[in-house]
């Protein structure tokens, strides 16, 4: 079906802005006349054109009549640009075909009851999961105002991120390492524990050959104010931002031993002595961060599955097994009593990387 067809092309040339829309959408539109594409675009940074302005022009006379496939309702508001509806209407658009509603309670509606007021046929849903999958990071953020979490970790088959020594490197191949570089450039920030960056010394930057590619905020909780002063996290070479977040009573003294580095410390509510993950979420979304890559380690990991605030899982798997009960977990701390009360996945894909295996999913009720 020609509705199915065009729809995937949008979804497809969409995803191209992967990276750099923040807090935008990822959108793209398709002008399609007499089953011919004459015209088509994608949002590529925030602050620039929408998906529909780039489709338009391209197509020019030819849009007259035509009808524009765009993965997300357009647009019925001024903000930083004009309203996409204008555009359409001006344009001569016959027909526009919509994946999804814009999530934001706002605005929900709008765009296609102005186009349908003004005589023009609207289509609501096609490949309306795909649509809302490609956003799921927007629609989390934009209905909520916290920033969409990933979990991830890299672990041999019977569950070791690290050996009995804290070697980690590598438990994964290349091309999974690869497929972790293209999550952070996704993301807004990577999320790890202050013992991570002591043991490793990571720079927790993105790096694709050959692509341009965003650095994410680099976010490290850090309770007692203990980051080593010369970690490359706090280096500015590659561009990236590091926020330190610190307890109440470290906040200051964080703020000292790190001062003139450019580094952002931030004081955040404690709860038995670690970081309140839920009121940090929160922090962070209020300072427009949409998305987080939490890189672990153990605690990390578990307090924040602990917490409930991870909405989606990246687990891969390494053909590797530890051998032994001294290894580092996947999660430490206290875990439940019955199997029962496991958090659980939902959604669940499986994606090979060489002989590595990644398994990713959705927390339920997230």
């Amino acid at each position: 079906m020609d509705d199915l067809r065009f729809m995937q092309m949008a979804l497809d040339l969409a995803a191209r802005g992967r990276g750099f829309t923040s807090p935008n959408p990822l959108v793209a539109a398709v002008v399609v006349k007499d089953g011919e594409v004459v015209g088509q675009g994608y949002h590529q940074f925030a602050g620039g054109p929408h998906a529909e302005v780039y489709a338009i022009d391209a197509a020019g006379a030819q849009a007259r009549g035509a009808t524009l496939y765009v993965n997300l309702e357009p647009c019925n508001h001024t903000g930083r640009t004009p309203p996409c509806t204008l555009k359409i209407v001006e344009a001569g658009i016959r027909r526009v075909v919509v994946g999804m509603q814009d999530p934001n309670p706002a605005v929900t509606g709008g765009g296609a009851d102005f186009l349908k007021q003004r005589g023009i046929e609207v289509t609501l849903g096609v490949c309306g999961e795909a649509a809302e999958a490609l956003n799921e990071v927007f629609i989390k953020f934009i209905r909520t105002r916290r920033p969409f979490v990933i979990a991830k970790c890299a672990a041999t088959l019977d569950g070791r991120i690290a050996t009995r020594t804290g070697d980690s490197k590598w438990v994964t191949g290349e091309a999974a390492r690869a497929c972790v570089h293209e999550l952070r450039h996704a993301v807004d920030a990577i999320l790890v524990g202050v013992g991570t960056v002591a043991a490793d010394d990571p720079q927790l930057t993105t790096r694709i050959a050959g692509r341009e590619v965003k650095d994410p905020v680099r976010v490290i909780l850090d309770t007692h104010a203990r980051i080593p002063p010369s970690a490359r996290v706090l280096r500015h070479a590659s561009g990236a931002d590091t926020i330190v977040v610190a307890g109440p009573a470290a906040a200051a003294d964080a703020q000292r031993r790190i001062a003139g580095k450019g580094v952002r410390v931030i004081e955040a509510v404690t709860r038995d002595g670690r970081i309140d993950l839920p009121a940090l979420m929160g922090q962070l979304g209020g300072m427009g961060i949409t998305s987080i890559l939490i890189e672990g380690g153990s605690r990390v990991l578990a307090s924040a599955f602990r917490a409930g605030v991870v909405d989606k899982a990246c687990f891969f798997f390494a053909p590797l097994i530890s051998g032994g009960d001294d290894g580092v977990p996947i999660c430490s701390g206290p875990g439940p009593d019955r199997m029962r009360d496991c958090i659980r996945l939902a959604r669940i894909q499986t994606r090979r990387f060489g002989d590595d295996v990644m398994i990713e999913g959705y927390v339920t009720g997230a």
